[in-house]
């Protein structure tokens, strides 16, 4: 007999609110209005990332200003410059990369040294070049006792010797791209999946977000906070289960959702909204314990604006 999963009421009802509740915020914010945008006192005092994955800024950068931004560029250099970015997912990095080189990164500049020695620049002027958004795997695969150095030697790896560029433009599925991502060194379950997502927003791969997930430790806590069990269900089909009844559960508790200017909640957004949901009930529902017992960050908001930009290809409704 197939087990159901058994929800904790009240905390599978406070995943629905948050992404409301989250996602109005952004809305407002968006429009310009003043703040206070909500009187939520826990979203008004910690920082919590957007409902929508490709609204966070970050995600924003990699879109507008790598994946869209040369529509001549060889596909095979833009697949290559969403992988190199996403593992320091740092704008300020990539800004002074590019004003070193004088342009985008190319695949090319992985055979004569000339990324390296813009990173040592980069490392020299700013005393940094990763984000802390990211725990990223070991960094001495490559018997480099320097994080980047190991990265190059990764990003040579993968697109001099293993043409992974072309394998990923042959790839057939969401899936297949994870899966070719994943067989490298420095690149775990987490990273593989925000790399799949990454490099779907560009023009070159297509699949629907929905046809492949994988939960993160965050998401991981969060299920097991907003179920009692999950029945035979992976963490996995429990994220898909979630995409499919969005438009009940919000009806069901009289929460206004319309999406992404009318874009839904797809499988990353859903294992997303788990990894807040943890971070939430930290200070909502303290009982609830994890290893994790508070949040870190504090709201402050952001002066510098964002002239937000989806992609193309989602045909998002624009009034």
């Amino acid at each position: 007999m197939i087990q159901t999963p058994i929800p904790r009421t009240e905390i599978y009802d406070l995943y629905w609110y948050y992404a409301a509740e989250r996602q109005a915020i952004f809305q407002r914010r968006a429009r310009g209005e003043p703040g206070p945008w909500t009187d939520d006192p826990i979203l008004a005092t910690y920082k919590f990332c957007n409902v929508f994955r490709a609204s966070d800024r970050v995600s924003q950068y990699l879109i507008r200003n790598i994946a869209y931004i040369d529509p001549q560029a060889d596909p095979s250099d833009v697949l290559f410059r969403v992988i190199a970015f996403r593992f320091f997912s740092r704008p300020e990095t990539w800004d002074e990369i590019t004003n070193y080189l004088g342009r985008q990164p190319l695949i090319t500049d992985l055979e004569d040294d000339i990324l390296t020695r813009a990173l040592a620049h980069v490392k020299e002027i700013n005393g940094k070049l990763y984000t802390g958004a990211f725990i990223l795997c070991a960094n001495t695969a490559y018997g480099h006792s320097e994080k980047y150095l190991n990265h190059i030697a990764l990003f040579r790896h993968m697109f001099i010797l293993d043409h992974l560029d072309k394998k990923l433009l042959a790839a057939i599925s969401l899936g297949d791209v994870y899966q070719l991502l994943r067989s490298y060194p420095l690149i775990g379950d987490f990273m593989a999946y925000q790399l799949t997502i990454d490099l779907n927003y560009t023009p070159y791969i297509n699949f629907s977000e929905n046809s492949f997930t994988r939960a993160g430790p965050g998401a991981l806590r969060g299920i097991n906070k907003a179920f009692k069990s999950r029945g035979d269900l992976s963490p996995e089909e429990i994220i898909l289960q979630m995409v499919e009844r969005q438009d009940d559960e919000f009806s069901r508790l009289g929460l206004e959702f319309d999406g992404l200017h009318g874009r839904k909640l797809h499988a990353i957004d859903c294992q997303g909204l788990f990894c807040e949901l943890d971070k939430y009930c930290r200070e909502a529902v303290p009982k609830l314990s994890s290893n994790r017992i508070r949040i870190k960050a504090r709201h402050k908001p952001n002066a510098e604006p964002i002239d937000y930009f989806y992609p193309p290809k989602w045909e998002l409704r624009t009034t």
